[in-house]
């Protein structure tokens, strides 16, 4: 109760900037790797991938690495650095594809990959920072770090399948919807918090702790997405204001609005989602329609409350300036909608 108070109580205010100050000098660290291990004599695969890797994100997810591994007493050696970096490139290689699955033109307001290069070669590159990701797991030794890592790796692509095949398609119930968003960004924020206790030798209920926080920080992350679609302020969206309705996503605002919404309401969807038909004007309806229903309330109420539940996993760590690195996350994450 105390964690839903709290996170139900965010402001604004809410920064990462706790993460980013405990981080700064391994995420240094980080970023030099990323460059290195992003190198190739075959000149097209650093142009691609630095053209993605300098778009501008925050590093979120390796910075969880990172953060997890201290709040668990990690000091010596630096197999959180390779780590973090494995979760970046893992990261970043989900972007190449999924780009080309969606055909998407901009990224962060930049150009994607796939439209300067073409798609045969963002995938391509995509599957080249897999392979390094994986050099560097096994470059740490860790057998059941490998194993976290990999099975994300296994659940994302899942994920992906799973997306394209409830593509633009309007009977996608939420529960669809959830465990979509469990495989192609939870799973690899879970697995980013869980190798932090791991290197660090601590216990499988430790382990499960921070598997949990990442699990449920990333489905609330991804729900505020999804929210800043259709309204709100958005701080550092990295994508234009209706673009999921532009693209033909089918998110949690659109499910919940579509299940309350009349026959009429019903065939306006179908017609916008399914065929195509999403212009300004569509996206107008839409936004009135999604209103009219409260459902971008109803998605806020539903990360807010994956979002009570990562904080209540971290708090359970000891007293530390990496806890409250962890829950400050968690409140940036909900405080991005306003």
């Amino acid at each position: 109760m105390v964690a839903a108070n709290r996170v139900e109580q965010t402001q604004a205010r809410a920064t990462i900037d706790t993460i980013v100050t405990l981080t700064q000098r391994d995420m240094g660290r980080v970023n030099d790797l990323i460059l290195s291990m992003a190198g190739s004599r075959v000149e097209l695969i650093p142009e691609i991938a630095n053209h993605l890797i300098s778009s501008g994100g925050k590093r979120l997810r390796p910075m969880l690495t990172i953060a997890s591994a201290l709040a668990h007493g990690y000091e010596e050696g630096d197999a959180h650095v390779k780590l973090a970096a494995s979760v970046e490139f893992m990261h970043t290689a989900t972007l190449l594809h999924d780009d080309v699955v969606d055909e998407s033109d901009l990224r962060r307001g930049r150009r994607t990959a796939r439209t300067i290069w073409g798609n045969q070669a963002s995938v391509l590159v995509g599957d080249y920072l897999l392979g390094q990701a994986f050099k560097m797991m096994v470059d740490v030794g860790s057998m059941a770090a490998l194993a976290i890592l990999s099975d994300a790796s296994a659940v994302i692509a899942e994920g992906e399948v799973w997306q394209l095949a409830a593509a633009k398609r309007m009977t996608t119930s939420e529960a669809d919807y959830l465990s979509v968003v469990d495989a192609k960004t939870a799973a690899l924020f879970a697995a980013a918090a869980e190798v932090g206790p791991v290197i660090a030798g601590k216990s499988m209920r430790e382990r499960e702790a921070m598997r949990r926080y990442g699990r449920s920080l990333g489905i609330s992350f991804q729900l505020i997405d999804d929210v800043l679609d259709y309204g709100g302020v958005a701080t550092d969206l990295g994508k234009n204001t209706g673009d999921d309705f532009r693209e033909g996503k089918i998110t949690l605002p659109v499910i919940l609005a579509y299940e309350a919404g009349s026959d009429e309401e019903k065939a306006f969807w179908r017609s916008a989602m399914e065929e195509g038909r999403n212009d300004d004007l569509a996206l107008a309806k839409a936004v009135d329609l999604i209103d009219r229903h409260g459902t971008l309330k109803a998605t806020i109420d539903r990360a807010r409350a994956y979002g009570a539940e990562a904080y209540e996993a971290a708090a359970s760590l000891p007293p530390s300036l990496a806890r409250e690195a962890l829950l400050d996350v968690v409140e940036f994450c909900v405080a991005r909608i306003r």
